[in-house]
């Protein structure tokens, strides 16, 4: 996958002027008062990518967030533009809850490395580990859920993702290793598997052969009809994620339809976009499951001075101000240069998928 930069150099947080973008992309975005660049390392390698850069925008509502990622084309990233622009300039959700219960992740790492990143999760008993890395084994990544559950205990939960990576065969031969490694130290298993197979077809003949919970992710996010795969009886949960579904009000639309429990869960958001999943989960009906939006702990940096981490498990909604103290209003080389250039022009592209 490309990237706009490289893990080695720091993070970025630029002032776009708005009077410079295309008189179409105006329009477009009216109503929007500040548009910058941000650019954030990850500490671990995560979706095969190193660092995480895309657009923060503010509007009425405050601070949103636009950052497809980079194998996305541009109707696909036009969601994600909807999304942010929806959120800046709408109006705040109605919230059912003050907390939401948030799930560590842990991408595909050496055990110790595991543990530390539960250890240093702010409380979180739920834990998603990262499996079916190209390049990784079943073995190695029992060996890593092994050492998630020494350091959770008997009575936390371990769910996987492995990002629609194996076939039929594969899933269930993988699916009862991996259930069997989180069983150790006397848990219960896999609390679920998240999106085992690409297509909802193969999810719903894994889930007829297994005991344990299928999650749907890819076959909802990017599926033109996301409801599908609950027709299908395809899985026991949704996962749904506000930029890549277009905004808070047709994920809230879809956990209300799908007839399932949902976890809503960042697209490896900055805070500011983790702050609109948080508001979304906080305004669900039901949430029986913890959120996956724990994920503000994989970067180095972050846009604002007091980053979305979980404490005691939980995030509360608020409001996130980016820390102005970080802002350059210049680009610092001509790698910002070109990455600006690359957003703007992608930014353009988007509109023209709106219209």
């Amino acid at each position: 996958m490309n990237t706009s930069a490289s893990a080695s150099e720091s993070s970025r947080l630029i002032e776009i002027g708005i009077e410079a973008l295309p008189a179409d992309v105006l329009n477009t975005m009216d109503g929007i008062t500040r548009l910058l660049y941000y650019r954030l390392p990850l500490k671990n390698r995560f979706r095969r990518i190193d660092v995480r850069d895309g657009l923060i925008l503010k509007g009425p509502n405050g601070w949103a967030e636009v950052s497809p990622f980079w194998d996305y084309d541009a109707q696909e990233s036009a969601q994600w533009l909807k999304a942010g622009l929806a959120a800046a300039r709408g109006k705040p959700l109605k919230l059912k809850r003050d907390a939401v219960p948030i799930n560590a992740t842990v991408p595909v790492v050496d055990p110790q490395t595991a543990q530390k990143i539960v250890e240093n999760s702010g409380g979180c008993t739920t834990v998603k580990v990262k499996v079916a890395d190209p390049g990784s084994t079943i073995a190695q990544d029992c060996e890593r859920i092994e050492a998630v559950r020494d350091v959770l205990g008997p009575t936390g939960k371990i769910r996987v993702d492995a990002n629609a990576a194996w076939d039929v065969s594969e899933a269930l031969a993988a699916i009862r290793e991996l259930n069997a490694a989180a069983a150790s130290g006397g848990g219960d298993g896999l609390e679920y598997v998240e999106q085992p197979c690409p297509t909802i077809d193969e999810l719903a003949e894994v889930r007829r052969q297994v005991d344990v919970r299928i999650a749907a992710d890819e076959s909802v996010r990017r599926a033109s009809d996301p409801l599908a795969v609950a027709r299908a009886e395809a899985a026991d949960l949704v996962i749904v994620k506000v930029q890549p579904l277009g905004g808070a009000a047709r994920l809230i639309d879809i956990c209300k339809n799908a007839g399932m429990p949902a976890v809503v869960s960042s697209a490896l958001d900055s805070s500011v976009g983790i702050a609109r999943g948080v508001e979304c989960a906080a305004a669900l009906d039901d949430l029986e499951f913890a959120c996956g939006l724990g994920t503000a702990r994989m970067f180095t940096d972050d846009v604002t001075a007091d980053p979305m981490v979980p404490e005691g498990g939980e995030l509360r909604p608020r409001e996130i101000e980016i820390d102005e103290n970080k802002v350059s209003y210049l680009p610092r080389d001509n790698q910002d240069a070109q990455a600006i250039s690359r957003w703007v022009a992608r930014l353009e592209e988007m509109v023209h998928c709106l219209r």
